[in-house]
C-alpha cells in the first residue's frame, strides 16, 4: 500500500513540472520563433506566425525631421525578406518584452536594435498585436517606429 502511494504522489509530483506554458509564455516564444525565422530568410515559417490577414505598417522620421506612416503587404514582406542576398548579414536584436494578454487578444511590445554588415542601423520598437484562435497565437497586426536617435 505504501508503494502505490509513493507512486500515486510521484506522477503528481511530475505532473505539477510538466504544465504547459502560460499565454505570456506562447507569445513570447512566437515572437522569439518569428524572429529566428526572419534571420534563417524562412518566408514558409515566418508566413505560419501570421493571421492570413495581418497588417504591416512602420512609422520614422524622415532627414527632414518628419514623420512618416507606411503600410507594406505582408507578402511584399517575406518576398524581401527572401531576397535578401546571403552575402548581406541583418540581425535584428531585441532588448526586451512586455506582454499584455486578455482573453483571445494580446498586445507585445519589443524594443530593438537593427545591425546590417554587424554596423547598427537604427533601432526602434516593434508592437505586435496578436490573436488566439484554436489554441494557436498567430500576429494580426505588426508596426514598428525606426530611427537613427538614441540607439545605444
Amino acid at each position: 500500500m505504501k508503494k502505490l502511494l509513493l507512486i500515486g504522489l510521484f506522477l503528481i509530483s511530475q505532473g505539477a513540472w510538466s504544465q504547459k506554458n502560460t499565454d505570456t509564455e506562447d507569445i513570447k516564444i512566437l515572437i522569439e520563433d518569428f524572429f529566428e525565422a526572419f534571420h534563417a530568410q524562412d518566408s514558409t515559417a515566418l508566413k505560419e506566425f501570421a493571421h492570413p490577414e495581418i497588417k504591416m505598417q512602420s512609422v520614422a522620421i524622415d532627414a527632414q525631421g518628419n514623420t512618416n506612416l507606411s503600410t507594406e503587404d505582408y507578402s511584399g514582406f517575406l518576398k524581401s525578406i527572401a531576397s535578401i542576398p546571403k552575402s548581406t548579414k541583418f540581425r535584428e536584436e531585441l532588448t526586451d518584452f512586455k506582454i499584455n494578454t486578455n482573453g483571445m487578444i494580446a498586445n507585445a511590445s519589443t524594443p530593438y536594435r537593427f545591425f546590417l554588415n554587424d554596423e547598427l542601423s537604427h533601432c526602434g520598437v516593434n508592437t505586435f498585436q496578436l490573436m488566439k484562435s484554436e489554441g494557436k497565437w498567430k500576429i494580426i497586426y505588426l508596426v514598428d517606429t525606426r530611427s537613427k536617435l538614441g540607439c545605444k
